[in-house]
Protein backbone atom coordinates (compact mmCIF):
# COMPACT_ATOMS: atom_id res chain seq x y z
CA UNK A 1 0.00 0.00 0.00
CA UNK A 2 1.44 3.32 -1.20
CA UNK A 3 1.56 6.55 0.68
CA UNK A 4 -1.90 8.07 1.56
CA UNK A 5 -2.71 11.53 -0.48
CA UNK A 6 -5.01 13.86 1.31
CA UNK A 7 -7.21 16.46 -0.53
CA UNK A 8 -7.36 20.03 -0.19
CA UNK A 9 -10.46 19.94 2.65
CA UNK A 10 -8.65 17.35 4.75
CA UNK A 11 -5.45 19.02 4.46
CA UNK A 12 -7.22 22.46 6.02
CA UNK A 13 -8.81 20.01 8.80
CA UNK A 14 -5.89 18.24 9.88
CA UNK A 15 -3.94 21.31 9.91
CA UNK A 16 -6.22 24.12 11.19
CA UNK A 17 -5.10 26.34 8.11
CA UNK A 18 -7.03 27.98 5.49
CA UNK A 19 -6.80 27.63 2.08
CA UNK A 20 -4.83 31.20 1.34
CA UNK A 21 -2.72 30.42 4.06
CA UNK A 22 -1.75 27.00 2.69
CA UNK A 23 -1.16 28.57 -0.53
CA UNK A 24 0.93 31.44 0.84
CA UNK A 25 2.91 29.14 3.15
CA UNK A 26 3.90 26.54 -0.23
CA UNK A 27 4.55 29.43 -2.12
CA UNK A 28 7.06 30.83 1.09
CA UNK A 29 8.76 27.24 1.01
CA UNK A 30 7.19 26.64 4.64
CA UNK A 31 4.54 23.85 3.57
CA UNK A 32 5.18 20.89 1.50
CA UNK A 33 3.48 21.14 -1.93
CA UNK A 34 0.91 19.00 -3.50
CA UNK A 35 1.48 16.28 -5.80
CA UNK A 36 -0.56 16.42 -9.19
CA UNK A 37 -3.61 14.15 -9.29
CA UNK A 38 -5.23 14.80 -13.14
CA UNK A 39 -5.72 17.77 -15.25
CA UNK A 40 -7.69 19.90 -12.41
CA UNK A 41 -6.91 17.89 -8.91
CA UNK A 42 -4.12 18.01 -6.28
CA UNK A 43 -3.11 16.62 -3.36
CA UNK A 44 -0.54 16.03 -0.20
CA UNK A 45 1.03 13.65 0.63
CA UNK A 46 0.39 12.63 4.27
CA UNK A 47 3.59 11.68 5.66
CA UNK A 48 4.95 15.28 4.36
CA UNK A 49 2.22 16.84 6.27
CA UNK A 50 2.30 15.11 9.68
CA UNK A 51 6.11 15.76 9.15
CA UNK A 52 5.41 19.72 8.67
CA UNK A 53 3.26 19.19 11.84
CA UNK A 54 5.53 17.26 14.18
CA UNK A 55 8.15 20.16 13.06
CA UNK A 56 5.85 22.90 14.21
CA UNK A 57 5.81 21.17 17.29
CA UNK A 58 8.92 20.24 17.99
CA UNK A 59 9.91 24.47 17.35
CA UNK A 60 7.25 24.95 19.96
CA UNK A 61 8.92 22.43 22.31
CA UNK A 62 12.09 23.87 21.82
CA UNK A 63 11.30 27.33 22.29
CA UNK A 64 9.35 26.72 25.71
CA UNK A 65 12.74 24.67 26.64
CA UNK A 66 14.91 27.68 25.80
CA UNK A 67 12.73 30.33 27.91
Amino acid sequence: MGPKILRRREVEALTGKSRSSLYRDMEAGTFPRPIKLSEKAVGWVESEVLAWMQARIAERDAETAAA
